[in-house]
């Protein structure tokens, strides 16, 4: 679980722990879902234990539901061996969970009959929102992801690269197996899971914009920040690369829906202020997640 910490003293209350624990079973389910209810019954080539196992139950016919369970709690044991007690107290409830979660859903016998380009997006939707919502809790899923860790802290050779390189062997492995045709397949969930990751560790995010506000008429512009939108603004000096003079620019953050409010305070004030704007996908703070 992931663990806040200062001076040494976890700061962590009970219902945080808690939520934390429920988040990974339900991380855990996911995972579950996606290898009982497509990867197994359609072989959807992915990563993972789940994606190995369709690839090894093809060639010696072992059942994939022992393969994963298998390769799951045996990457687990492993890793506590290299990665020592803080990869085994973040790992441990998942690598027991996933493995029980996959068990009981494999044995309601329920197949989804759909094309296996669906059953590849599905896979990626559910891998992606399982192992983003066991991320967000500073834990990790276990599996495929513990050699490269493993890898990464005897060689140094980054982290991506090894996680990479493991994704690539079993792809390759699929093809020998399998051919392209699933390979392609396979690597439509393969993407979609990394998107999707990426989109569950923003979830929940104040969605914002991030503005630099270059003008002459900065102190009015200020001003009218405060007042009428009610945001405070930061003044950073820069110096112009080409002019070598110094010129304040005032930094803002603004929630999305002000952003048309600001454009024409903007345009009355300033038209030919020079202003840059970025997303900010996550903001804490005054005003954003608490309010004065």
């Amino acid at each position: 679980m992931s663990s806040v910490k200062v001076n040494g003293i976890d700061i962590q209350s009970t219902k945080e722990k808690i939520m934390d624990f429920s988040l990974v079973l339900l991380g855990s389910f996911l995972l579950a879902v996606a290898s009982a209810y497509f990867i197994v019954p359609h072989d959807v080539l992915t990563g993972g234990c789940a994606g190995i196992a369709v690839i090894v139950t093809k060639v010696t016919g072992i059942s994939t539901e022992l393969l994963i369970n298998g390769l799951t709690i045996s990457l687990f044991l492993i890793g506590c061996v290299f990665l020592g007690r803080d990869f085994a107290i973040k790992t441990v409830t998942s690598s027991i969970a996933y493995p029980i979660f996959n068990t009981l859903l494999s044995q309601t016998n329920v197949y989804i009959d759909v094309d296996p380009v669906v059953a590849s997006i599905y896979t990626g939707v559910l891998l992606g929102a399982g192992v983003g919502i066991v991320f967000r809790t500073g834990a990790s899923t276990g599996g495929t992801d513990i050699p490269p860790l493993i890898i990464h802290k005897f060689t140094h050779i980054p982290l991506h690269t090894l996680v990479l390189l493991v994704d690539a062997l079993t792809v390759g492995a699929g093809f020998i197996v399998f051919g392209i045709e699933k390979v392609l397949v396979g690597l439509i969930s393969v993407y979609i899971s990394a998107v999707v990751i990426d989109k569950t560790m923003l979830m929940g995010g104040q969605q914002s914009k991030a503005i630099y506000i270059i003008s002459e008429h900065y102190e009015k512009i200020m001003e009218e920040i405060h007042n009428k939108l009610e945001r405070g603004s930061t003044i950073l000096t820069a110096t112009g690369g080409y002019t070598k003079q110094e010129r304040p620019v005032i930094y803002v953050v603004i929630s999305q829906k002000q952003y048309p409010e600001l454009n024409r305070l903007l345009a009355h004030l300033d038209p030919q202020a020079f202003v840059v704007v970025s997303d900010a996908t996550e903001v804490h703070g005054l005003g954003f997640t608490y309010d004065d």
